[in-house]
């Protein structure tokens, strides 16, 4: 079991910035990517932004030049820096942690977790 605890949210004005910040425990594999999605209001959840522990980093169109993900590998810390914020971008933002294993006989075990998530508005 991995658990995600994620904090930063908040409410700020278009054109503002918030960094949101989400920590992982538990049995964590050291391959592994972290991200960010989000869900506004009537809609389906959406990627923002991943980052492999290698420093492989995948944006949504949307944020691209915007957000930028980072992380901190020896504190199992993902973050997100929302700089340019506009109304759009509210929704909750959800904290992801994916990984895999391989067994000796090929069979691999995906692992899927989610935090609670942290709720993100930005005013008009």
């Amino acid at each position: 079991q991995v658990q995600l605890v994620e904090s930063g949210g908040g409410l700020v004005q278009a054109g503002g910035s918030l960094r949101l910040s989400c920590t992982a425990s538990g049995s964590i594999f050291s391959i592994n990517t972290m991200g960010w999605y989000r869900q506004a209001p009537g809609k389906q959840r959406e990627l923002v932004a991943t980052i492999t522990g290698g420093g492989s980093i995948n944006y949504a169109d949307s944020v691209k030049g915007r957000f930028t993900i980072s992380r901190d590998n020896a504190q199992n810390t993902v973050y997100l820096q929302m700089n340019s914020l506009k109304p759009e971008d509210t929704a909750v933002y959800y904290c992801n942690y994916k990984s895999q294993t391989v067994h000796w006989s090929g069979r691999s075990t995906k692992y899927d977790y989610w935090g609670q998530g942290t709720q993100v508005t930005v005013s008009s």
